[in-house]
């Protein structure tokens, strides 16, 4: 029962007017959702994952349109940092941390953020 109801959150939909997804709604509602499932359930961590991705039905020359939606891995609802990648990291499962949807994660963090920082806190072992 929670992974069709997770299911139907996760899917998108569409009228002549809008679209509607429920992945804003999930996670403004239950902002630790992947600590949840990382504690509670983890067989419904692949199904969280898999819904934050929405592959197109068509190809163009042999490539396939793909859209992560990823904004609420890496920043929470106040602006800050989200945790979702430190509960990712607690979890201990290798399969999750392959898991496309944490990679693109966690390669946004570390080029965007994380590399500056660290490249400049050790640049002073060259001097």
């Amino acid at each position: 029962a929670a992974q069709a109801i997770l299911v139907d959150l996760l899917t998108i939909r569409a009228d002549r007017d809008r679209y509607y997804y429920g992945v804003d709604m999930l996670f403004q509602r239950h902002p630790d959702v992947v600590r949840r499932i990382c504690l509670d359930a983890p067989p419904l961590l692949p199904t969280l994952l898999k819904g934050l991705v929405w592959r197109s039905r068509t190809t163009e020359n042999g490539l396939r349109r793909v859209n992560y939606y990823v904004q609420h891995l890496i920043i929470d609802g106040e602006g800050g940092f989200a945790k979702a990648t430190e509960w990712l990291c607690d979890f201990e499962e290798p399969k999750v941390m392959c898991d496309s949807v944490v990679a693109l994660v966690t390669d946004t963090v570390w080029s965007q953020v994380v590399f500056h920082n660290f490249l400049f806190g050790k640049a002073w072992f060259l001097f």
